[in-house]
């Protein structure tokens, strides 16, 4: 499995999954477009990658899309193209959804759903021309369930499926390959800046995802499913078992997530 001379852009690349994903791709022969908010941040991820020299670090915020056209057309002067997108920027929430302001529900959607698509819109003209590239979107298990506290985050990641299972359809006949994977837990500091009812900042990680699998397990499993061109990977602990009962026993899922709880006071526990 080697990507060789690719170009492999990836978002949230300044920690955790893509900070992960960078270190895979690198080892396995690409040259990579790092991107986040934090530029110190992503320096440090691009040192520490195999072949350090060959990869280029680009501030990106995925609320800004109107940054993208520019963004992109920087890309492909550095680089020549564009092989792989790995859309995995995004942030989380912890909030009941009643309590939740419409303010913070429209920034969880600008950042985990418009924001992916347009950076993707920006990207294809140059794969399409190229007759050949893969888009990759890190979702998530809440891309095929809904959890309490999760509301707008577990929307956002429905609204992705909906989305690039459309644009698979429509793409595959120019070379153009569509993966979407689903992580469950993963230890990363992912729930600590889920953001609040007001836009706060969760905290302290919680227990599950302090458990979870590593990133390193999860950035291996997106290597080797962009690698083969799959259409949609889980990769995960039990957790990802909701997504089969979702699929084929609604209903005892249903009473399983009615179960579970969410407060204030557990979310600063």
């Amino acid at each position: 499995m080697t990507f060789a001379g690719q170009v492999v852009w990836i978002t949230g690349a300044s920690s955790g999954i893509g900070e992960a994903a960078a270190y895979a791709f690198a080892r396995a022969g690409a040259r990579l477009v790092l991107s986040s908010r934090r530029i110190d941040e992503l320096e440090r991820v691009r040192r520490a990658c195999d072949r350090a020299d060959e990869h280029h670090v680009v501030a990106l915020d995925l609320g800004r899309a109107d940054t993208f056209p520019a963004l992109v057309a920087t890309v492909l002067a550095r680089c020549g193209g564009i092989d792989v997108l790995v859309n995995n920027g995004g942030v989380s929430q912890r909030a009941l959804a009643t309590d939740t302001t419409a303010a913070i529900e429209r920034v969880l959607m600008e950042v985990n759903y418009f924001g992916p698509v347009a950076l993707t819109k920006a990207v294809l003209p140059a794969m399409r021309a190229r007759g050949a590239g893969r888009v990759v979107v890190v979702s998530s298990v809440m891309g095929h369930l809904g959890t309490p506290g999760r509301s707008t985050y577990a929307a956002a990641k429905h609204a992705l499926h909906g989305y690039f299972d459309s644009l698979r359809a429509e793409l595959w006949r120019e070379g153009i390959t569509v993966t979407l994977v689903c992580p469950g837990y993963v230890n990363t500091a992912i729930s600590a800046h889920a953001l609040g009812p007001q836009g706060e900042q969760r905290g302290p990680a919680e227990s599950t995802h302090r458990s979870g699998i590593t990133p390193e397990r999860c950035a291996a499993t997106i290597v080797r499913a962009t690698a083969r061109g799959r259409s949609e990977v889980y990769v995960g602990g039990r957790e990802v078992a909701g997504i089969y009962l979702q699929r084929f026993v609604p209903a005892i899922l249903r009473r399983i997530v009615r179960r579970m709880t969410f407060s204030v006071e557990a979310r600063r526990s």
